[in-house]
C-alpha cells in the first residue's frame, strides 16, 4: 500500500495553491488517472511523489508520503537532459537489473514493445530516437527495474498505435498499482479504474479535487448529470427567493405606508399593530437571511479551453491543389539512411489528412519535409507546429512577447502596415496588439501571473495552446501538425478536435490519437517502407 497524507504544493514564483490538502491511498489493483487542465500540478505531484527534490525549485510543498517498502518507477513527461547524450546501450546499462536479466527476459520485453532485441545495445544517442522510441525506452528500463507502483507521466506520448495497444493491455494486466497522467481519452476510457481530477476555479484562484472510484466515462457522465441536478436546483431556490423577496418587499412596504397614513386618534391602538406587523416583517427578513446562506450553490467547474481557427478567409477552393508530393526514397533529415521508397500524397482542397506508422518509419520526418516545401510556397497561408515545441519557441520569452514578435514578424512578411515599431509596448499600436493577444490567452485559461512567465516554465499543453495561437493569428489556410492534441488534457481534447474539423483550411497531420484520427481526418493514411497507404 502507498499512501498520501494532506499534501499542498505552492507556486513559490506567485504563492498560488495549485494542491491543498490532498490524500491518497494506492493499492494493488488501482488503475488511477490524474486528469485535469494544463498547468494543474499534475506532473508537478508526480514528480513530488517520486522525489520532493525534483520540485523544490518552484514548489513549497508539505504533507507527508508513506511507501511502506514499495518500489516506484517513474516516467517523465520528457527525458531528462542528463540521459540525452548517452548511447542507448549506455542508458541500460546504468541500471544493475539489466545484466541480472536473461537473454529470453530481455527478448519478450522488446517484443512486447515492438522493437527488435539489439535496440538494447544501440550506440545512437536518446535524444536522436524518435520520440515514440525514447518513451519505449524509458519504459522498458523501468521495467527491468521490476517496481511495484508505476507512476507513468503522459506513457502514451508519441509511441503508436500498435504500442498503445500493448500499453493499455500492459496497464489492465499490472498487478500492482499504477498512477498514471495521459492525455489520450481512448486509454484512459479503456484502463483507468479511478479517477482524480484537479481543477483551479475562479479564474485559477481557488484549487479543488476530487477522487471518484469509478471508470473515467462513467465519472464524466455522473459529473455531468451532478452539475447539470445542482443547477436546476439552484436556479428553481434562486426563483423561489426572488418570488419571496418581492412579497417581503411589498409587505413591508404596506406596512410602512399604512404607518405613515394612519390618524393621530388611530395611532394608539392601531400604531401598536402595525409596528408589531413591522416587528414580524423584519424578523422574517432575518430568517430568510440564514435560510439564504443555505441555498444550494450554483456549481463551480474549470471551464475547457474557447478557441477558434481560421475564418472564411482559411477556405481553400475544392480544386486547389494543396500539396502534389513525390519522392523516390524518403532520407532521414541528415541523408544518411532510407526510411522509405516511392512516396507519393497529393491533397487537394480542405482535405484533413492523418498519418500514422510504426515508431521509427520516419513520419516526423515526413512531415518536416512537407513542411519545407509548403512553408515555402507564396500560393497559400502554411504554419507548422511541431512534436517538439522548442524548435520554434523561444524559452525565454514569455507569451504574450512571443506571440507579438510573431504577429509582427508576419505582418512584415505579408506587407501588411504593421512595422517593428509596433514591439514596442508603448507604442499604440503595440499596447493594441498586446490587449489583444491576452484576451486571446485569457481564452485559453492563461491567468494574468502565467501571461508573464517565461514559457519555459510552463507545461507542455500550455506551450502548444502557445502555438496554437500562433496559429489562428497568422491567418494560414494550410496546417501541418505533429502530434496536435499530445498535450491537451481529456476535457480540452474535444474542444481541439472540434477546431480543427470546422477549420476551413486544409490540415495534414501525424497522429496516434484514435479518437483524432476518427473525428477529424477525412482520409488516413500508413507510412511504411514501402510508402504510403490508404487505410
Amino acid at each position: 500500500m502507498f499512501q498520501i497524507k494532506n499534501v499542498t504544493l505552492t507556486h513559490k514564483k506567485d504563492l498560488r495553491i495549485i494542491l491543498e490538502n490532498f490524500s491518497l491511498v494506492l493499492n494493488d489493483g488501482d488503475r488511477a488517472v490524474m486528469i485535469g487542465e494544463e498547468g494543474n500540478g499534475k506532473s508537478t505531484l508526480m514528480k513530488w511523489i517520486y522525489d520532493p527534490e525534483l520540485v523544490e525549485d518552484y514548489i513549497e510543498y508539505s504533507g507527508e508520503k508513506v511507501i511502506n517498502g514499495e518500489r516506484l518507477g517513474y516516467l517523465p513527461q520528457e527525458l531528462p537532459e542528463q540521459e540525452k547524450n548517452k548511447t542507448v546501450c549506455e542508458y541500460f546499462m546504468e541500471t544493475a537489473d539489466f545484466l541480472d536479466k536473461t537473454p529470453k527476459e530481455l527478448s519478450k520485453l522488446a517484443n512486447d514493445f515492438h522493437v527488435e532485441p539489439e535496440f538494447y545495445y544501440r550506440d545512437q544517442m536518446m535524444q536522436t530516437l524518435s520520440g515514440g522510441e525514447r518513451v519505449k525506452a524509458q519504459m522498458m528500463r523501468i521495467l527491468i527495474e521490476e517496481p511495484t507502483i508505476l507512476l507513468l507521466d503522459e506513457p502514451s506520448n508519441d509511441i503508436d498505435i500498435e504500442t498503445l495497444e500493448w500499453m493499455e493491455s500492459f496497464i489492465n494486466s499490472w498487478k500492482h498499482a499504477v498512477l498514471f497522467i495521459s492525455h489520450d481519452e481512448t486509454l484512459i476510457e479503456h484502463t483507468a479504474n479511478r479517477v482524480i481530477h484537479f481543477e483551479q476555479i475562479r479564474r485559477k484562484t481557488k484549487c479543488r479535487h476530487t477522487v471518484a472510484n469509478v471508470p473515467y466515462r462513467t465519472y464524466v457522465e455522473e459529473r455531468l448529470n451532478a452539475f447539470e441536478k445542482q443547477e436546476q436546483i439552484a436556479l428553481g431556490e434562486r426563483r423561489e427567493k426572488k418570488i419571496r423577496d418581492e412579497k417581503l418587499r411589498r409587505m413591508e412596504q404596506s406596512v410602512g405606508a399604512s404607518l405613515d397614513n394612519i390618524s393621530h386618534a388611530e395611532r394608539d391602538a392601531i400604531g401598536r399593530l402595525l409596528k408589531k406587523k413591522m416587528k414580524n416583517v423584519k424578523a422574517m427578513e432575518k430568517r430568510f437571511e440564514r435560510e439564504d446562506e443555505e441555498m444550494t450553490e450554483m456549481p463551480e467547474q474549470e471551464e475547457a479551453i474557447f478557441f477558434k481557427l481560421g475564418d472564411e478567409k482559411s477556405k481553400i477552393p475544392s480544386g486547389k491543389w494543396v500539396l502534389q508530393y513525390e519522392a523516390e526514397n524518403l532520407l532521414t533529415l541528415d541523408d544518411s539512411r532510407i526510411l522509405a521508397k516511392g512516396i507519393e500524397l497529393k491533397i487537394r482542397g480542405s482535405e484533413k489528412i492523418g498519418i500514422i506508422g510504426t515508431n521509427g518509419c520516419g513520419k516526423s520526418t515526413f512531415i518536416t519535409k512537407i513542411a519545407e516545401e509548403l512553408l515555402s510556397r507564396e500560393d497559400i497561408r502554411a504554419e507548422y507546429m511541431p512534436q517538439n515545441y522548442e524548435v520554434l519557441l523561444d524559452l525565454d520569452m514569455t507569451p504574450v512577447d512571443f506571440l507579438e514578435k510573431a504577429l509582427i514578424s508576419k505582418g512584415l512578411d505579408n506587407g501588411q502596415s504593421t512595422n517593428k515599431d509596433v514591439y514596442d509596448r508603448n507604442v499604440p499600436g503595440g499596447k493594441e496588439d498586446r490587449t489583444r493577444i491576452r484576451t486571446y490567452l485569457g481564452a485559453l485559461k492563461y491567468t494574468a501571473d502565467e501571461m508573464d512567465h517565461p514559457i519555459r516554465e510552463l507545461s507542455g499543453g500550455q506551450k502548444a495552446k502557445v502555438l496554437l495561437l500562433k496559429l489562428s493569428m497568422s491567418g494560414a489556410n494550410v496546417l501541418i501538425l505533429d502530434e496536435p492534441t499530445r498535450n491537451f488534457s481529456p476535457l480540452s481534447g474535444p474542444v481541439i478536435r472540434k477546431m480543427l474539423k470546422e477549420f476551413p483550411g486544409a490540415v495534414i497531420s501525424v497522429s496516434h490519437d484514435r479518437k483524432y484520427l476518427d473525428e477529424v481526418c477525412d482520409k488516413i493514411y500508413r507510412l511504411t517502407e514501402n510508402g504510403l497507404q490508404a487505410i
